[in-house]
């Protein structure tokens, strides 16, 4: 199968004044075209920085990231925007929507970047909405919609570019269980309907049961198992 995101001994420290604070410590792993996966681990075990790395928002202390095939190392700062805006899509916990926009402006925001014609960012904007389900709410703005339409938003907005990689950090952390079972439904459709690589960060039981793939964090590493679980 073809790689979409290879990392290979990839550590990250953060300076906290005269401290050097290890964030990841030699992360190795490949995700493959077309997998649903979760990083899963407690707060503080190097999730949220893993997926900024794969993103290009910020930068490894060392080793490589390659995304798309690009090893992003080696890429300018307009290099990394211009990977990010035609080949990654985001799914943010705290949604990250505009709220001057409606949720159909929201959704073309990011073909508009793009520089595609009008005709194809309403038609496509569109379609998107219909496909998370709010085609009906398209006129509505943020303050509007409820925190669930919020992130359905978001996701149309992030597979509207049809991108080749789809990153999404605690997409339910804040959302009802109800909600959260329903979007991450729409999620696994996606990707088992239209082929879409899904990445997500997550600590919630319910979210780890339907993804395709496990991937365990602790203190910055890769483990088999957390390692109060271990033998």
């Amino acid at each position: 199968m073809e790689e979409i995101v290879k990392l290979e001994g990839v550590t990250k420290e953060y300076e906290l004044g005269l401290i050097k604070v290890p964030a990841l410590r030699g992360v190795d792993l490949t995700i493959q075209v077309g997998e649903l996966s979760a990083i899963v681990g407690p707060s503080g075990s190097g999730k949220s920085t893993l997926l900024n790395l794969v993103s290009g928002l910020d930068r490894a202390t060392s080793g490589k990231v390659f995304v798309a095939g690009s090893d992003t190392s080696l890429l300018s700062s307009s290099a990394l925007a211009r990977l990010r805006l035609e080949k990654i899509g985001f799914v943010f916990q705290a949604y990250n929507l505009l709220p001057v926009l409606t949720a159909y402006e929201n959704v073309e925001y990011v073909l508009m970047l793009q520089g595609r014609p009008a005709a194809e960012r309403r038609a496509r904007a569109m379609q998107m909405l219909e496909v998370v389900g709010l085609g009906g709410m398209a006129k509505r703005f943020p303050r509007e919609l409820s925190g669930g339409q919020q992130q359905r938003v978001a996701i149309a907005r992030a597979i509207a570019a049809e991108p080749a990689l789809v990153l999404a950090d605690e997409p339910t952390a804040n959302l009802d269980s109800k909600t959260a079972a329903a979007l991450i439904s729409l999620m696994v459709q996606l990707n088992e309907e239209k082929g879409i690589t899904f990445i997500l960060s997550t600590h919630d039981p319910a979210v780890m049961k339907r993804v395709k793939r496990t991937i365990r964090l602790h203190d910055g590493a890769i483990v088999e198992r957390p390692p109060d679980e271990e033998a």
